[in-house]
């Protein structure tokens, strides 16, 4: 109660923050994930199945409760009566009344499906649970994969734009030196060139952005009029101490959301088979009617009469022509399907295991090599920058470290997000 408490303390303050700030929404990666566990419709979804789920038990237990209903009636009766009297002695009447008619009835009945669809429903709750938590980790792996693609991409943006900032000084000194007379078009021409490339590299990372703002919005289950800001550094999201320890954590497959719902799916098997052979069980019913005495409104009483019963009765199953038999077989057969989805899920997620953490540790270690080859290419760019506006280096070496830079930060925002997206994926399989 505190944790919902707080998030919805929480989505208030945001929605303060959205309307005071003109439609623009401010969030760090803690608030965004919060925001969308609490906004998210896919969760609200999941939220709803679970209510049905407990109505459609409630509905079974009903079942096997007192039923009571009650019926009126309004009879108008229009005609003759004859009476005989005696030998020979007859007497006709005219009889025309309105009358009412009041009935009551009551009934229980039990038997072992009725029993048993109870159980199956209870397991269908827990399954429901499960399905709820398991989308709660969904988005809030799909949150965090957004909005560190997203602190990636706005880096990238920034990288570019510096190096542009460094080709547009670099171009300009080298066509001054044109018009000198110094330098020859080419050498202009050909960083021109690279400020082209530089630019459209820059306007399709843009574009990436707000896609993934986009897809972040759609998440957090905002309107397209809201403006995201994120608040929080690349630097600070990206975990890479914790991505390593994941690397060492041991894989308990009962923590697994799918596999929990593989083991309920075979214990709602079970229980069908169960509830099949149910099916020769006799049915214990008890009953009661009351029918009171017609209320005549008008004319005369024709017949006066009040009955009261109560029953019971017990229902023997005999013979179906082999329908139960077959019933049970088919039950059997449909256990015996989920036991073998349970072992291969067990075994899919022992080797998807693996697969993740093979694909983190590859991921971290082009992470640091990328992380090292940005920094020397970096170096390099500004070094032969500096020579090029000294005249000590060509146009065609400028040209060649700008490839190389470019090349260089668009591998290394590759490997952050490579290392993002392993360790995301393998969080989820270890469901922390």
């Amino acid at each position: 109660m505190k944790k919902r408490f707080l998030g919805l303390l929480c989505s208030s303050l945001l929605c303060l923050t959205i309307t005071a700030q003109t439609n623009e929404l401010r969030l760090s990666l803690e608030e965004a994930r919060d925001y969308a566990l609490e906004n998210n419709r896919t969760l609200q979804n999941a939220e709803l199945s679970v209510r049905q789920a407990y109505a459609a038990r409630w509905q079974t237990i009903a079942s096997m409760l007192p039923q009571a209903d009650m019926s009126l009636g309004l009879n108008y009766t229009d005609g003759k009566m004859k009476f005989a009297m005696g030998e020979g002695m007859k007497m006709e009447r005219d009889i025309e009344n309105l009358a009412g008619s009041l009935g009551v009835s009551a009934s229980i009945a039990i038997n072992g499906q009725l029993v048993m669809g109870a159980l199956i429903n209870n397991t269908a709750i827990e399954m429901q649970n499960i399905n709820k938590l398991n989308s709660e980790l969904d988005i809030v792996s799909n949150v965090e994969t957004y909005y560190i693609t997203a602190l990636a991409m706005k880096k990238t943006v920034d990288l570019l734009d510096k190096s542009l900032i460094e080709l547009d000084k670099l171009y300009e000194i080298t066509n001054n030196s044109v018009v000198a007379g110094v330098t020859e078009q080419t050498s202009a021409d050909q960083i021109k060139v690279q400020q082209a490339s530089m630019r459209s590299a820059i306007n399709s990372t843009k574009r990436s952005l707000e896609m993934i703002y986009n897809a972040l919005a759609l998440q957090l289950a905002v309107g397209a009029d809201v403006k995201l800001v994120l608040t929080d550094e690349l630097d600070n999201v990206l975990n890479v101490e914790e991505a390593l320890n994941l690397l060492s954590t041991d894989f308990n497959l009962n923590n697994n959301y799918s596999y929990q719902l593989a083991e309920k799916n075979v214990k709602m098997a079970k229980q069908n088979v169960i509830m099949a052979g149910m099916a020769y069980v006799p049915t214990l019913s008890a009953f009661y009617q009351y029918t009171a005495p017609n209320k005549y409104f008008s004319g005369e009483a024709a017949m006066e009469q009040s009955m009261g019963v109560v029953g019971l009765q017990l229902s023997i199953p005999l013979w179906s022509s082999g329908k139960r038999a077959v019933s049970i077989t088919e039950k059997k057969l449909a256990r015996q399907v989920a036991e073998n989805s349970l072992a291969d899920a067990r075994d899919g997620l022992l080797v998807q295991h693996k697969q993740l953490r093979y694909n983190l540790s590859s991921a971290y270690e082009d992470f640091d090599t990328q992380k090292l080859n940005i920094d020397v290419s970096q170096r390099v760019f500004e070094s032969t920058s500096n020579k090029f506006e000294y005249g000590h280096a060509s146009s065609l070496e400028l040209t060649n470290a700008s490839m190389t830079l470019l090349t260089a930060q668009s591998d290394y925002i590759q490997a952050i997000l490579n290392l993002v997206n392993a360790q995301i994926e393998l969080k989820k399989l270890l469901n922390k």
